[in-house]
C-alpha cells in the first residue's frame, strides 16, 4: 500500500520533480486518450497504451515489416486452400484479473469484435476476411450469427480454428494489428460487456466500445497492468503475473500536457522521458542536440499522402458557375486526364522537401511505403515542369480550358502548415502557367473536411493514409479500388486496376502479388489521380537516460506501439 501511495503522489507531481526516478518512465502526450478497449482501438493515442497492456496471437520480428512470429500463439498452421488458420496458444498465460487464457477467450475477442464492427473501430479488415464483407450483421444482411460463430471456433484439442470464405494474404498481419488482442470473456461479461452468446448478440451489433467497461477497467495479458487514472494522467506497474521476460521498468505514467512548451521543458528538466513532439522543423530547433536528449534519425516512414482530384464533385458551392467559363469549374472538371497530368506537372515536389521537410523527404512513385513488399521503384514519377503541364492544360476540354480558364476552389486542414504549404505551392505554380487560371484556397476544419470529402464533396483534398497491417493490399486497395475506402474521395475507377487489385487479393504468391502492384501502378502514373505528395523522413527522440528495443534503427518498427518491457532506464 505504502508503494501505491508514492506512485500515486507521483502521478499527480512528477511535472514538479528535479528528475523521473530510475524505475519510472514518464511519458508526455499532447491529447487525451481515446480508449483502452482493444474492440475499438484505431488511433496511436490508444494504441500506445493498449499495446503494451494487451497482446495479440502474433507480433512481428524485431524491425521486419514481413516476418511475424507469435505471441500468445505458439504456432499456426494453414490448409483447406489457404482457407483455415490453426492457432496452437500459449499455456499458462495470466490475465491482469489473476485468470487463465483459454481459447475460449481468443474465440470470444474475435466474435465481438465482429458482432460490435462499427466505423470507430479498425475491424472492418478483420470482418472483411471472416464473413467476406466490410460491414455488420446491421448494414450486410448476409452478415448472420452463423456466419459468425462459424468463422472463429476452438476445437476438441483446445486449438483455434479461424475458417475463411476465400484465400486472404493479408489475414496473419491482420491479426498482429492492436485491435485484435486478446481479452477475457468471464471478465467482460461480469463489468457488463457482451456476453458472448447468441442470444444477446444482435443488441451489440455495431455497438461503439469506445467508452466501454472494458475501456475503463482493462484487463489484459500484457507486460503492463493500469493501477489507476483520471482526465489528464494514466499509472501503470508492470504485472507480477506476465507469462515472459519481467520488465526492467517498474511503473509507467503517461500525462496529457497539452502545451508544447511545457513538455519541452519537461524533458530538458529529466521530468519526462518521452514527449509527443511538434513536427520536424520545431523539434530540430528546439530539442535536436540539447544535452540529455537521443536524437535518431532517418527511420522508415510508412504512411502515404496525397493531394486527390475529385472526378465527380458534389459540394456546388465549390464550383463558382459550375461551367468551364473562366468563373468556375464543372462538377467533372478533373475527369479529363490532361487536367490531372497538368495539375501533377504543376506541384513542385523538390521545393517541398526542402521548404516543409528540410531535405528529409522522398518522393515516392505509388502510394505505398517504399519499404513495403510490392513497391516498385522504377515505375515513373512525376516532377515539376512548368513546360509539360502547359502542354497538357492546353489539351484538356478540347482546347477550352486554356482558352476560357477556370477558378477552382480548394480547401486545406485548417492549423496544419505542412497542408498550406502544399496547396500554395499548387496555387502559385498554376497560376503562374495562364493569368486565367485561378485556385483558391481556404482553411476548413478537420473534422468537417473529412465528413465532406467522404460524400464527395471536396474539389481537392490533402490526406494521409497510415497502416492498419503491413501489407501493400492496405494501401493499394485503399486509394486505387474503385470501392476502396477512399474512392469517394476521388472517384477515378479504372477497369483493369480494379481486376488487378482483385486478382492480388486472391493469390498468396508473393511475386504475383508484386508484378500486379506494378502494373497498378504504371497505370495510375499514366492516369494520375493523384498528386503524390513527398513522404517525410521518420525520426524520434527521447530522454538519454532511456534505452533499449525501438529506440534505435535496428529494433524500431514503425508498425507498432513503442514496448516498455523492452526499455531500461539509468
Amino acid at each position: 500500500m505504502k508503494k501505491l501511495v508514492t506512485l500515486s503522489s507521483l502521478l499527480l507531481v512528477s511535472a514538479a520533480l528535479a528528475a523521473s526516478p530510475a524505475d519510472t518512465l514518464v511519458i508526455q502526450s499532447a491529447g487525451d486518450v481515446p480508449t483502452m478497449d482493444p474492440g475499438v482501438t484505431y488511433d496511436t493515442a490508444s494504441s500506445a497504451l493498449v499495446d503494451n497492456m494487451y497482446e495479440t496471437l502474433l507480433t512481428y520480428d524485431g524491425a521486419s515489416l514481413t516476418k511475424l512470429v507469435p505471441l500468445l500463439a505458439t504456432k499456426w498452421t494453414i490448409s483447406n486452400a489457404g482457407k483455415t488458420y490453426t492457432f496452437d496458444l500459449r499455456k499458462n498465460v495470466k490475465f491482469h484479473s489473476g485468470a487463465t487464457m483459454t481459447c475460449a477467450d481468443a474465440e470470444y475477442t474475435f466474435e465481438r469484435n465482429l458482432v460490435t464492427n462499427s466505423g470507430a473501430s479498425g475491424n472492418w479488415f478483420l470482418a472483411e476476411a471472416l464473413t467476406g464483407s466490410q460491414s455488420n450483421a446491421a448494414d450486410d444482411k448476409s452478415v448472420t450469427w452463423a456466419k459468425i460463430d462459424k468463422s472463429v471456433e476452438c476445437n476438441n484439442n483446445g486449438q483455434l480454428v479461424f475458417t475463411l470464405p476465400a484465400v486472404d494474404p493479408a489475414f496473419l498481419a491482420k491479426l498482429a494489428y492492436t485491435g485484435q488482442a486478446i481479452v477475457e470473456k468471464a471478465y467482460s461479461a461480469k463489468i457488463g460487456e457482451w456476453d458472448g452468446t447468441e442470444k444477446t448478440w444482435k443488441d451489440w451489433i455495431g455497438k461503439d466500445l469506445t467508452g466501454s467497461e472494458l475501456s475503463k477497467k482493462p484487463n489484459g495479458t500484457g507486460p503492463y497492468r493500469l493501477v489507476r487514472n483520471d482526465a489528464n494522467n494514466h499509472l501503470f506497474q508492470a504485472f507480477d503475473g506476465y507469462w515472459g521476460k519481467k520488465p526492467a521498468i517498474k511503473n509507467v505514467i503517461r500525462q496529457k500536457v497539452p502545451e508544447l512548451a511545457a513538455r519541452q521543458q519537461a524533458l530538458l528538466r529529466g521530468d519526462a522521458d518521452i514527449i509527443e513532439g511538434a513536427g520536424r522543423a520545431v523539434d530540430e530547433a528546439q530539442i535536436k542536440g540539447k544535452p540529455g536528449v537521443t536524437w535518431v534519425d532517418d527511420l522508415p516512414n510508412t504512411s502515404a499522402t496525397a493531394i486527390f482530384m475529385n472526378e465527380n464533385i458534389k459540394g456546388t458551392g465549390l464550383l463558382g458557375s459550375g461551367k468551364l467559363d473562366g468563373k468556375g469549374i464543372p462538377a467533372n472538371f478533373f475527369s479529363d486526364v490532361n487536367v490531372r497530368r497538368g495539375f501533377s506537372y504543376a506541384f513542385d515536389y523538390q521545393g517541398y522537401i526542402k521548404d516543409v521537410q528540410k531535405g528529409k523527404g522522398a518522393q515516392r512513385t505509388v502510394l505505398l511505403p517504399d519499404s513495403f513488399p510490392g513497391y516498385d521503384p522504377k515505375i515513373s514519377k512525376y516532377t515539376f515542369d512548368a513546360a509539360k503541364a502547359t502542354e497538357y492544360f492546353k489539351r484538356a476540354w478540347g482546347g477550352q480550358l486554356w482558352k476560357n480558364g477556370f477558378v477552382l476552389t480548394a480547401n486545406y486542414r485548417a492549423n496544419t502548415p505542412a497542408s498550406q504549404t502544399a496547396m500554395e505551392i499548387l496555387k502559385k505554380n498554376i497560376e503562374a502557367i495562364n493569368p486565367k487560371f485561378r485556385v483558391n484556397i481556404q482553411a476548413k476544419q478537420w473534422s468537417e473536411m473529412l465528413a465532406d470529402s467522404k460524400k464527395g464533396e471536396e474539389a481537392m483534398i490533402l490526406i494521409a493514409w497510415a497502416p492498419d497491417y503491413a501489407d501493400a493490399d492496405n494501401f493499394m486497395y485503399t486509394f486505387y479500388a474503385s470501392d476502396g475506402y477512399y474512392s469517394p474521395r476521388a472517384n477515378w475507377k479504372d477497369a483493369s486496376v480494379d481486376k488487378w487489385l482483385k486478382q492480388a487479393r486472391s493469390t498468396v504468391n508473393v511475386a504475383e502479388r508484386n508484378r500486379l502492384y506494378s502494373l497498378v501502378g504504371k497505370r495510375a502514373y499514366e492516369q494520375a489521380p493523384f498528386i503524390l505528395v513527398p513522404a517525410p523522413v521518420a525520426y524520434q527522440f527521447q530522454s538519454s537516460r532511456v534505452t533499449g528495443e525501438g529506440l534505435t534503427k535496428a529494433t524500431f518498427n514503425p508498425m507498432t506501439s513503442l514496448y516498455w518491457k523492452g526499455l531500461t532506464k539509468k
